[in-house]
């Protein structure tokens, strides 16, 4: 059983490619979420259920808990795919395994370094994580830090943190219709993100800004911003003050079927997040055959960005650094139909085949595994979690 918070069309594509591997239900909490403006999308030719169809935080911890189990208990799984490790309805399969002797899966994208943490919050954590048979991860940071939390490397498998690669490879051609509409006339530098302070938008626009003070408004790409947030009058207001704002394009938020014809019409992806567990519109953009430019503090870097051969990685907080990369992906000697064939050859190797391939692994390895009963620490331990 495969189990997430909400099912987006990621989630989705990721589930489908497991489906002819094993048999597999997927499980999603509620099919409302504040965080991510996704369409609905339903899952075809699969069995698919749902915990409760409104909004999880209006109802009590207790109520969630026993719609879980009821739930769980109906489809008597063989193995769970667990969320991560924190929110209810991760914390609640963990527990109902462990309750029930099944084994267990936890699928993270998080790295030792995606935020602050404490030794208190480390060591609470590793008594959580170890309560799992296997661990199935974005990339080579996911796979340290899941090894630092006590899950043996051999038991750990990365392919967590893919996309649909044909899907960005294919605009249709309303929405190419659609973009140039929209989009700049001039070439342009992307990006996609919510508008929240991790992202570092406005800390772009004033690389951005010192690009253009490299370039000369002659020859100078656009910038266009995808998404939305609660920063956007901020981000607008920095746009003003860098007197960049005729130059910066803010399109709003764009549902999945939009985004390939916005990936099809730039020149070069950013993303420059001060902290970021993967970046999967990195992947987006690479299997859209973009160079891309990329901050060391996310987890894809290491995996996906070959520095110098189809795009960069920089600490997000290099202003000059930032301009210089852009000047040289769009004006200097860097060859951008290489970088994009190389960006396609890289990602091509990381599609959903890869998280199944991934998933499977870990399933032989948890079957494989001791299953220990859970302990009156772990149920108390799990339960005042999941009250939080």
């Amino acid at each position: 059983m495969l189990g997430w918070r909400r099912f987006g069309p990621y989630h989705h594509a990721r589930a489908d490619a497991v489906r002819g591997r094993l048999p597999l239900v997927t499980v999603e909490l509620s099919p409302v979420d504040k965080v991510y403006a996704w369409d609905r999308v339903e899952a075809a030719d699969r069995e698919h259920r749902t915990v409760i169809d409104g909004d999880p935080d209006t109802v009590p911890t207790g109520v969630l808990r026993e719609r879980v189990f009821t739930l769980l208990d109906d489809l008597s799984p063989g193995v769970v795919a667990v969320p991560g490790w924190s929110g209810h309805l991760a914390r609640y399969m963990l527990l109902w395994g462990m309750e029930r002797g099944i084994p267990r899966i936890v699928m993270s994208a998080s790295n030792r370094h995606d935020m602050p943490r404490s030794w208190w919050g480390e060591a609470v954590k590793r008594r959580v994580v170890s309560r799992f048979q296997a661990g199935l991860v974005g990339g080579r940071h996911g796979r340290a830090y899941l090894k630092a939390l006590g899950i043996p490397d051999s038991a750990i498998f990365d392919g967590y943190d893919v996309v649909d690669n044909d899907h960005f490879a294919a605009p249709s051609a309303d929405a190419l219709s659609e973009v140039q509409r929209q989009a700049p006339a001039r070439p342009f530098f992307l990006t996609s993100a919510r508008f929240i302070e991790k992202k570092n938008l406005p800390g772009l626009v004033a690389a951005y800004a010192a690009y253009r003070a490299l370039a000369g408004d002659a020859a100078a790409w656009d910038l266009v911003i995808l998404g939305d947030g609660p920063l956007r009058d901020a981000i607008v207001a920095k746009c003003q003050a860098l007197d960049v704002a005729p130059f910066v394009t803010l399109p709003g938020f764009k549902q999945y079927p939009e985004l390939p014809a916005w990936y099809a019409r730039a020149g070069c992806f950013l993303l420059g997040s001060t902290t970021e567990q993967w970046g999967l519109v990195v992947n987006e953009a690479m299997a859209a055959g973009l160079p891309v430019i990329v901050s060391d503090r996310c987890g894809c870097a290491a995996d996906l960005v070959e520095p110098g051969r189809n795009g960069f990685t920089l600490d997000p907080l290099d202003t000059q650094g930032w301009a210089a990369a852009m000047h040289r992906v769009a004006h200097a000697d860097a060859d951008r139909a290489r970088m994009a064939a190389l960006s396609r050859e890289i990602i091509a190797k990381w599609g959903p085949a890869r998280f199944a391939d991934g998933l499977a692994k870990a399933v032989e390895v948890a079957r494989q595994a001791k299953v220990e009963a859970a302990s009156g620490l772990d149920r108390a331990l799990l339960g005042a979690l999941a009250r939080r």
